[in-house]
C-alpha cells in the first residue's frame, strides 16, 4: 500500500519527520540516569567489599558473596521487568524498577550484619535488572537515520555513573565509612521517581497495543516541543503485509523482523512473551545474542575487577605488582577513576564505528582490540603497564557493551522487545556471576594467566558468534507487530 497517497504515516514516519529535539532531550536524560544509577551500584562492589570485610572479619568468600548476589539479582530482576514492561507498558517498569533500587539500596545502609547486607543487595541487583527498560524506551523514541549515535551517547550516562562512583568513594571513604557511599549511590534512583510524573509512555508501545490515539497526544507533544510538525494524514499503528513485502528488503529501510500476525499478538500475554523468543524466526537471534552477552559481559566485568586486583596492591604474587597502597588509601580510587575514563574513548570509538561499519563489524574491530590488549597480561607484566593495558582493554570492552547493547533490542520486535532484550542481559549477568570467581579467586590464588586466557577466549568466542548473526540492523526500522 502507498501509504502517503492513502493520506496515511506511520510510526517511524513521524518520529523521521519530528526529529530529535528537545523532547527526546528529556527522554535521553531520564532514561540516562537510569543507567548512570545502576553503574554507580555497579561500581560499589569495588570499593566497599574490603571495608565490610575489615569491620566484620569475613572471609574471601564472603566478600566475593557481595559481588555475586547483586549480579544474581540482576538475573532475575532482567527476566521480570521485560515481561512486565511487555505486557503492562515501559512506564510501569521503570517505576517498579526504580522503587525497589532506591528502597533497597537506601535500607542496605543501615544494615546490622552482613546476612542482612548479602540480602539487600541481592534485592538492589534485581532492581538493577531492569537497565534494558530504559534503553529499549529510549530506542523507541530515536528516528531510525541516527539511531545508532544517539544510542551511543545514551551509553555516556553509564561511564559517567562509573567515573562519578569512584570519585564519590575517594572522597567520601576515606572521611566517613562504607555506609555512606552506599546512601549517596541511592540518590540517583530517588531521582528517577521524583520525575516520574513527567516521563511518558512509549508511543511505539502504546502503537503495538492498538491504543493509536494516545501515541498521537505524545507525537503531538513531540513535535510541539521540537517546534516540527507531524506529517500531513493520519497515524497508523503500522505497515500491512502485503506483496511488496514479500520481495527481499532494502538494507536502508527493511524492518527489522517480519511482523507477527495479528492473531499472534492478540493472544499473547504473560510468560508467553518469553516462548515467542524461541520461535522459528526469533530463536537462532535469540541463543546468539545469549552467548555474545554472556562473554561480553564476562570480559568486561572481569577488566573491572582484574583492575581492583592487579592495580591496587592486593596481589602478593608478583613482586613488581605489588605497591604500598592500601585499598583505603587513594591508589584504589585513582585507579579506578583513571580505567573508568577509558570507557570514554571506548564510546567515542563506538560512535564512530557504529553507523558507519554497522553493529557487527563494529563489535568484532573493538572485541579484536581487547584481545590484543589482553593478551600481553597472560604473564607478568611492570605495574605501570599493567594498568595501560588494562585501560585499552577496557575501552574496548566498554565499546562491544555498547554496541551490543544498542543491537539487542534492534533486533526484536515491539512486543517481545524489552523481554527479548532483559533475557539477553540476564545471560550477561550469569557472565558477571561468575567473574569474582575467576578474576578475584585465580588471582588471589596466583593463577592470573589462566583468569586472563578465561577471558581471551570468551573474546574469540564472542566474535564467533557475531559472524553468525544473519543480518545488521544500521538504518532499519523497528519492527513492530500490528
Amino acid at each position: 500500500m502507498d501509504y502517503k497517497a492513502a493520506g496515511l504515516y506511520t510510526l517511524d514516519e513521524a518520529l523521521e519527520t519530528v526529529g530529535f529535539g528537545k523532547f527526546q532531550g528529556f527522554v535521553l536524560g531520564y532514561a540516562g540516569l537510569g543507567w548512570f544509577a545502576e553503574a554507580m551500584e555497579i561500581m560499589i562492589l569495588s570499593f566497599i567489599g574490603q571495608a565490610v570485610k575489615s569491620e566484620w572479619q569475613l572471609s574471601s568468600g564472603q566478600e566475593s558473596l557481595l559481588s555475586t548476589i547483586v549480579f544474581a539479582g540482576m538475573l532475575l530482576g532482567a527476566n521480570t521487568w521485560g515481561l512486565l514492561s511487555d505486557n503492562y507498558g515501559r512506564r510501569k517498569g521503570f517505576l517498579t524498577i526504580s522503587m525497589v533500587t532506591f528502597g533497597a539500596g537506601l535500607l542496605s545502609t543501615f544494615s546490622p550484619n552482613y546476612l542482612t547486607l548479602v540480602l539487600l543487595r541481592g534485592l538492589v541487583g534485581f532492581g538493577l535488572g531492569g537497565s534494558s527498560v530504559f534503553l529499549s524506551w529510549f530506542l523507541e523514541f530515536i528516528p531510525a537515520s541516527n539511531r545508532g549515535m544517539w544510542m551511543v551517547v545514551f551509553s555516556t550516562f553509564w561511564t559517567f555513573g562509573s567515573i562519578f562512583e569512584a570519585t564519590l568513594a575517594w572522597i567520601v571513604m576515606p572521611r566517613l565509612n562504607w555506609r555512606w557511599v552506599l546512601a549517596f549511590s541511592a540518590v540517583p534512583s530517588f531521582a528517577l521517581l521524583i520525575l516520574y510524573g513527567v516521563a511518558p509512555e512509549s508511543p511505539r508501545y502504546l502503537c503495538m497495543k492498538g491504543n493509536t490515539s494516545d501515541a498521537l497526544r505524545i507525537l503531538e507533544k513531540i513535535a510541539s516541543v521540537n517546534q516540527t510538525k507531524l506529517p500531513p494524514g493520519v497515524l497508523v499503528s503500522g505497515r500491512s503485509n502485503d506483496k511488496d513485502e514479500e520481495s527481499a528488503p532494502s538494507e536502508s529501510t527493511a524492518p527489522l523482523l517480519p511482523s507477527l500476525s495479528k492473531s499472534t499478538t492478540q493472544s499473547k500475554s504473560g510468560f508467553s512473551s518469553f516462548f515467542m523468543l524461541f520461535s522459528s524466526k526469533l530463536i537462532r537471534t535469540t541463543l546468539l545474542l545469549w552467548v555474545l552477552f554472556f562473554g561480553d559481559s564476562f570480559s568486561y566485568y572481569g577488566i573491572i575487577l582484574l583492575t581492583s586486583k592487579l592495580s591496587s596492591g592486593q596481589s602478593t604474587c608478583f613482586p613488581s605488582l605489588q605497591s604500598n597502597i592500601n585499598p583505603q588509601d587513594d591508589g584504589l580510587y585513582l585507579n579506578a577513576f583513571i580505567t573508568s575514563m577509558a570507557e570514554l574513548p571506548g564510546l567515542l570509538l563506538s560512535a564512530i564505528l557504529v553507523d558507519r561499519v554497522g553493529r557487527k563489524h563494529s563489535m568484532a574491530i573493538m572485541f579484536g582490540l581487547a584481545f590484543i590488549f589482553l593478551t600481553p597480561l597472560l604473564i607478568q607484566q611492570p605495574a605501570v603497564l599493567t594498568t595501560c593495558l588494562l585501560f585499552g582493554a577496557r575501552m574496548n570492552a566498554m565499546g562491544t557493551f555498547t554496541v551490543a547493547s544498542i543491537y539487542s533490542p534492534e533486533l526484536y520486535p515491539t512486543s517481545v522487545r524489552t523481554t527479548g532484550a532483559g533475557v539477553a542481559s540476564a545471560i550477561g549477568r550469569i557472565g558477571g556471576m561468575v567473574c569474582p570467581l575467576v578474576a578475584v579467586g585465580l588471582v588471589n590464588e596466583c593463577h592470573q594467566t589462566a583468569a586472563v586466557a578465561l577471558f581471551l577466549v570468551a573474546i574469540v568466542v564472542s566474535i564467533v558468534c557475531i559472524q553468525l548473526f544473519p543480518y545488521d540492523t544500521k538504518g532499519r526500522e523497528l519492527s513492530d507487530t500490528s
